[in-house]
């Protein structure tokens, strides 16, 4: 798959695990409503069914998903958490990032 199909779909994944991840955790930490919790869930499994829209084998979807994954869940936190990743947590998601693409992305 090539990367323009391919990270809209890393993206969308992303935004469904770290969001709905987001809400369980205000459900459960916070003290949200239980619908909060309720919405989380359905957004996890929703993860979950956007990753078989890949074309690559499990294993390396999952594997980039981890790097994509890192840097959106720092974006994440930035704008809904209020947190300010230090110069160590920019270097270490973008070191992943490049592995996660040295895994996807490589010609075979």
């Amino acid at each position: 798959m090539n990367i323009i199909k391919s990270i809209p779909i890393f993206i969308i994944a992303g935004l469904c695990e770290i969001g709905g991840g987001y809400l369980v955790w205000l459900w459960l930490r916070e003290g949200k409503p239980w619908w909060f919790g309720l919405a989380g869930c359905l957004l996890l499994a929703s993860y979950g069914i956007v990753a078989t829209w890949q074309t690559e084998n499990f294993a390396r979807v999952y594997a980039a998903y981890g790097g994509f994954f890192i840097v959106m869940s720092i974006l994440w936190s930035m704008k809904f958490d209020d947190f300010s990743p230090d110069k160590y947590d920019i270097v270490g998601a973008l070191i992943a990032l490049l592995g996660v693409c040295i895994i996807y992305y490589t010609p075979r």
